[in-house]
């Protein structure tokens, strides 16, 4: 992956808000939006979400699931060209209390100040989605596969 690629990947990871997340129900793919943060060195994306909601549920019974972080539609001729990375990768649950819950609460506030109601419901925890492998499309004719290290590697972007 050439270096420009690499940081429209970097910024689309940082820039971006909400993901689309894919979990797998009654034998097919289910998608749902999500808001989501990121670890640094993007090693782990996380989620907090309610376990009422169905993804959550799929999430509880089969932890395999994807990420799909897209650039926002412009209005673009062609919104082909739009960059967007699909991240594969393992789900689990963080409970309140583990060891770095509080950074990831401070973390998600940080980004978004309105959520601070959710952390008073009980149904609500983080989850760690951390990357097994994906596909990142940086425009027209540039797409790459992408790996868990490929994207630590492009965090210092």
């Amino acid at each position: 992956m050439d270096a420009q690629s690499e940081k429209v990947l970097a910024q689309l990871i940082r820039n971006t808000r909400i993901a689309s997340l894919g979990t797998w129900r009654d034998d097919y793919p289910q998608v749902s939006m999500v808001a989501y943060i990121y670890a640094e060195d993007f090693s782990a994306f996380h989620i907090f979400v309610s376990r009422l909601a169905q993804h959550t549920v799929d999430m509880e019974k089969y932890n395999r699931v994807s990420l799909h972080i897209c650039e926002t539609d412009d209005g673009r001729e062609d919104p082909q060209t739009l960059a967007r990375v699909s991240i594969r990768g393992k789900a689990e649950n963080i409970q309140i209390g583990e060891p770095g819950y509080t950074p990831l609460k401070e973390q998600y506030l940080a980004r978004f100040p309105e959520s601070e109601r959710l952390f008073s419901l009980s149904d609500f925890s983080f989850w760690r989605i951390t990357p097994r492998g994906g596909r990142y499309v940086a425009g027209f004719a540039k797409a790459f596969n992408i790996t868990a290290d490929s994207l630590v590697n492009v965090s210092s972007r």
